[in-house]
């Protein structure tokens, strides 16, 4: 069993099967990697495309599929949201049923085609 893995089993049962079929949807996709990065489990291409957060604050257990470059992304299915973050956006699912799946499939095909064609640029000052 991978980090990864072992991070999703390590949660109750709805919050963990809504991440482990996120991680299975994300594993679908040709040269998807993953890797534990402050604490949570982040995918990657050629930069960091997504993360998922398990919200330890809501009592429901929401899990929040993360585009580390959403504020790039068209977002043309409405499903992003910002909550105040100035580049990241997400989607929060609190079980499998309520996962649109094809608008998620189109949300993450655009931000794998961003992250092939786009080099990702730092925004931060030097």
């Amino acid at each position: 069993m991978s980090a990864v893995e072992d991070f999703i089993f390590s949660f109750p049962k709805g919050p963990q099967s809504v991440m482990l079929f996120l991680h299975e949807l994300l594993l679908e996709h040709p040269e998807m990697t993953t890797k534990i990065r402050y604490k949570i489990p982040f995918y990657y291409r050629k930069s960091w495309i997504c993360y998922l957060n398990p919200s330890k604050a809501d009592q429901k257990g929401r899990v929040e599929l993360v585009f580390l470059r959403g504020n790039e992304l068209s977002n043309a299915q409405g499903l992003l949201e910002a909550k105040g973050r100035k580049q990241v956006m997400g989607i929060s699912f609190e079980s499998v049923d309520e996962i649109p799946l094809e608008s998620l499939n189109e949300v993450l095909q655009e931000a794998i085609l961003l992250d092939e064609t786009v080099p990702y640029a730092s925004k931060r000052k030097k």
